[in-house]
Parts: C-alpha cells; structure tokens; sequence
C-alpha cells in the first residue's frame, strides 16, 4: 500500500491535533503509511465535505455521518 498523497495538508499526520505521541505514531502507520482507504479523514475529504479538526483517522463511523449528513458534525 502507498502512503498517502494528503500527508503533506494533513492536521493530523503533522501533529496539528492533540497530543497523544504513542497512539498517533501507530495511527499514522496504520493510516497515513499503510491503507489511506480506511483512514476516517480520508473518507471525508475524498467525498468533498470539510475534514473537521477533531476528526481521528479512526473515527470512521463519525466519518460515515458526515458524508451521510453532507455537514461537520
């Protein structure tokens, strides 16, 4: 799997959110390095919606609202 092509714009995987070291590096693996496709701010910013600030690569059902929604929630 690629990494993905967000990295660069991403609050996330430039440690713009919470600080939480430990987790976001196994986050940032799983996600950002290994499978984007599965990634909660992926999902969101490639169906168009606003990515919230909030929003962990793990929130996928958050993720599935917002699409849902067509909002941030």
């Amino acid at each position: 799997m690629a990494e993905c092509e967000c990295l660069k714009t991403c609050l996330f995987f430039n440690d713009k959110m919470a600080d939480i070291p430990t987790t976001a590096k196994m986050m940032k693996t799983r996600y950002c390095l290994g499978d984007k496709h599965a990634c909660a701010r992926y999902m969101v910013k490639s169906s168009g919606k606003p990515v919230p600030s909030d929003l962990f690569p793990n929130m996928t059902e958050k993720a599935k609202a917002i699409i849902a929604a067509g909002i941030a929630v």
